[in-house]
């Protein structure tokens, strides 16, 4: 019986660096998928949606490259401490957070803080905090 759900697992031995997605194939394109890892071209079904995401992702390089500039995002990981969060409070400044990739807020971070210091959350990707953190910063994040 084969499976119109096709999941794609990102193994976790690296850490928090990768998310888990699901999508739904029609039975004919997961048939193709299956035939080419049963002739060997991938070694499995995450295999084959991990390569076609790639050159997905390589074929639209610079326009992701252009947007990213122009809405002054950080791309790739930005971790915000309690201490990065004291200086913004300490200087009377109030956060915009837009990353691109994974934006984390560390476990000793109160809500207090983060809502007195961040303004809005804009990931597109994973947003990591506590949930504390994230109850507090609701109205925020978008």
């Amino acid at each position: 019986m084969v499976n119109s759900m096709l999941r794609a697992v990102e193994p976790r031995t690296r850490g928090s660096d990768s998310e888990k997605i699901t999508i739904n194939l029609g039975l004919i394109d997961l048939g193709q998928v299956d035939l080419l890892v049963q002739e060997g071209f991938y070694s499995n079904r995450t295999d084959f949606i991990r390569t076609a995401i790639r050159n997905q992702l390589q074929t639209h390089a610079e326009v992701v490259k252009q947007i990213v500039s122009r809405q002054t995002m950080v791309l790739g990981l930005r971790h915000y401490t309690r201490a990065d969060l004291e200086a913004v409070r300490d200087s009377g400044q109030q956060l915009q957070i837009h990353v691109l990739g994974l934006a984390s807020v560390a476990h000793d971070v109160s809500p207090e803080l983060a809502r007195e210091t961040i303004n809005s959350v804009h990931v597109l990707g994973v947003f990591q905090s506590s949930s504390a953190v994230k109850s507090a910063l609701a109205d925020r994040i978008r």
